[in-house]
């Protein structure tokens, strides 16, 4: 197939819209990982609970599921990058490095609160006791992912 001026202009729009693929991509699996991390953790807390007569924490959900807001994170600089793409389909090297690093952001940051996440639902479940305070470390953390979806939303077109 021959390169013509129509079809350089749809590959430059199709290179624009995976960048935008690629950071749900990198986004849902760190939240993935994450909530994995995280679940885990609950799960063999509320073993615990369970064995010493204890009853189960609930709250521990909560922090199970405080990676997955780097996925909508991620999906919204996606349609971000889609209807920037649609103006500026010749600045799909740009869009690709927000793509890939606002992704890759979004990832670290969902991976890492899980990590501190399982270590809340260990901490809660065994004292029943700093629920807030677990909460708002794992907001720091989040903070990092929203500070990427702002950047990236400065650096675009």
């Amino acid at each position: 197939m021959a390169l013509t001026p129509e079809n350089y202009a749809q590959m430059l729009e199709c290179l624009s819209l995976a960048s935008g693929y690629i950071a749900v991509g990198l986004g849902a699996t760190g939240s993935a990982i994450g909530c994995g991390y995280a679940a885990s953790a609950a799960i063999g807390a509320w073993k615990k609970c369970y064995a010493a007569g204890k009853q189960a924490p609930f709250l521990l959900l909560a922090m199970v599921g405080a990676p997955l807001s780097q996925t909508i994170y991620a999906m919204i600089m996606m349609t971000v990058i889609k209807g920037k793409a649609a103006d500026h389909p010749e600045q799909f090297p740009l869009f690709l490095a927000v793509g890939v690093l606002g992704g890759l952001a979004q990832m670290v940051s969902a991976i890492f609160q899980g990590r501190a996440a399982a270590g809340g639902c260990v901490s809660f479940s065994e004292t029943g006791k700093g629920f807030a305070n677990y909460l708002m470390a794992l907001g720091v953390i989040e903070t990092c992912a929203i500070f990427a979806l702002i950047f990236s939303f400065m650096i675009l077109p």
